[in-house]
């Protein structure tokens, strides 16, 4: 699928007769997210359904700005450990336009002194946008990592009102 940040790719699979997604790509600088699927999953076919394309025009329509939810119901959260499982779904509950930290993640989820480790489930999450971890960033307002880039996570967090200082720092007003 084009966006205007580049291409994202869904990698899904038929289990239990129901259509569940395994990993959304995000665009890399100079790659085509064909060759790397291809790479990662040598037996993936090109190939869609109904619930696919309409979680495409989903995703489409976020990349343009659009306050869109998205759900966990065709998302193979079974490939996570428990731990990462636990900080996606909570993430999740960020919503749109708000950003929170990886410290106040860790709390929230009952685990305080774990910002690390909630930022390394997040940099593992293998549903970008569907699970926003864009919206997590470091206690000082600066963005921290993201597996699509400084620049798409700003870009993003930018598409959903998140406003900026000058030095690059996240304006700290709505703060989940």
């Amino acid at each position: 699928m084009q966006s205007q940040f580049g291409e994202v790719g869904i990698v899904w699979k038929v289990k239990n007769k129901e259509v569940m997604i395994t990993r959304v790509f995000l665009p890399e600088s100079g790659k085509k997210i064909k060759y790397i699927i291809k790479k990662l999953y040598p037996d993936a076919v090109l190939g869609s359904v109904s619930i696919i394309n309409k979680i495409c025009k989903k995703l489409e329509n976020f990349l343009k700005g659009k306050p869109i939810e998205f759900s966990l119901n065709n998302i193979d959260l079974t490939q996570l450990h428990n731990f990462q499982k636990k900080v996606l779904v909570f993430e999740k509950q960020i919503p749109y336009g708000w950003v929170s930290t990886y410290g106040r993640l860790a709390k929230k989820i009952g685990v305080p002194r774990a910002s690390r480790a909630v930022g390394q489930a997040l940099a593992r999450n293998p549903f970008p946008i569907i699970i926003p971890c864009h919206r997590v960033i470091k206690a000082n307002g600066s963005l921290g990592g993201f597996q699509g880039g400084l620049k798409l996570k700003r870009n993003l967090l930018e598409l959903e009102g998140v406003q900026f200082h000058r030095e690059g720092k996240v304006i700290m007003d709505k703060v989940w």
